[in-house]
């Protein structure tokens, strides 16, 4: 019996000192980078908490900051969720990361996940999809559906998880014609209409036919509405700014992710990990299909579609060039993760500079 007092004493001090304590309730904070909305990157992540509170009830409040900006402000904000007994907090954009890792070391008894980060803690997790699998089966249907095949791309930061959408679309447009180019407009920005705006205005007064974005505002296929020409939304549907334009958009699912997680934090069972999940985990995938599309172009994608969850396809095999003509993958072989992680070229086809 006195065994079994001290080897029960002694589970409870391990797990204490692990922070792996069951909780019957917890608080839940998420830090956004643009308004919650009704489309976009940080409408996906806002669909996700709300599934949460809908799946929890009671267990579970959530609360969260929307229009955060990067650097000294994400901080402030993320400690003050700290500060006032959150959980577990969501940080949902890139330059949260650094923020994200500096308040974690303060309040080690907390858990976080940051969303398109690497760098980790033992209380920090991060968390994306593989976006760049749908990016390339939405440049498939864009090059089947361009008549100029010149596409447009509004893009926000030169950072790797972008280069990764731009380079995916490219070789998916090139798949079909591989002559084809594809244009990218700069706006530094995550969120900005205006600039969204005049970046695609710009990018079909160069030919492009089809424009797609890796930013956060439905302004791309309002133009491209506007203008009779064709999109492909990112991140949400994105089908009600854009009725007749609206071929399909690369969605975000996060939902059974933040479930599984906030699961976790109530068992007592939370670890850092790293998540990265594609096709195969229902974590992206593409929208709806505008009823333009020709029925052997979408049996044409569904093939793809399963060769990349299974594996037999990947959208940056080698050989892969970069836009000066040097391979960067060779023939035969697929990257790392570790290299997609990294990514700092555009590929061959592509007209833009890395800002």
């Amino acid at each position: 019996m006195k065994h079994l007092v001290k080897t029960l004493a002694m589970s409870l001090a391990l797990t204490t000192s692990l922070g792996a304590i069951a909780k019957d309730t917890i608080k839940v904070g998420f830090v956004y980078v643009s308004p919650t909305g009704e489309a976009g990157w940080t409408y996906t992540h806002d669909e996700a908490r709300k599934h949460v509170e809908k799946k929890f009830g009671d267990k579970v409040s959530t609360t969260y900051v929307e229009s955060v900006a990067e650097g000294a402000d994400s901080e402030r904000v993320i400690r003050q969720l700290a500060k006032k007994g959150h959980d577990l907090i969501f940080t949902t954009s890139f330059g949260y990361m650094n923020p994200t890792i500096k308040v974690a070391k303060r309040y080690p008894n907390i858990k976080f996940e940051h969303a398109t980060g690497y760098k980790q803690a033992k209380n920090v997790g991060v968390y994306f999809d593989r976006m760049y699998e749908s990016r390339y089966l939405s440049g498939v249907i864009a090059a089947h559906m361009s008549k100029s095949n010149i596409a447009g791309f509004v893009a926000s930061f030169p950072i790797p998880e972008v280069l990764r959408s731009i380079n995916a679309f490219t070789l998916g447009f090139k798949s079909v014609k591989p002559d084809a180019k594809v244009k990218v407009v700069w706006v530094n920005s995550w969120f900005d209409p205006g600039k969204e705006r005049e970046a695609s205005d710009s990018l079909i007064d160069q030919g492009a036919d089809v424009i797609t974005q890796h930013t956060d505002s439905p302004a791309p296929v309002q133009a491209a509405e506007a203008a009779g020409i064709y999109a492909i939304g990112s991140h949400s549907d994105m089908s009600e700014y854009g009725k007749n334009a609206h071929l399909t958009a690369v969605i975000h699912n996060f939902n059974e992710f933040y479930e599984q997680r906030v699961q976790e934090v109530l068992d007592g069972t939370w670890q850092s990990e790293n998540v990265w999940g594609g096709l195969n985990t229902g974590m992206t995938r593409l929208g709806e299909f505008n009823e333009v599309i020709p029925e052997n172009v979408i049996a044409d994608v569904e093939v793809l579609t399963t060769k990349i969850a299974s594996g037999e396809l990947h959208p940056f095999a080698g050989p892969l060039k970069n836009q000066a003509g040097e391979i960067m993958v060779p023939a035969g072989e697929i990257p790392q993760d570790s290299e997609l992680l990294k990514m700092n070229y555009l590929v061959d086809g592509v007209e833009g500079k890395l800002n």
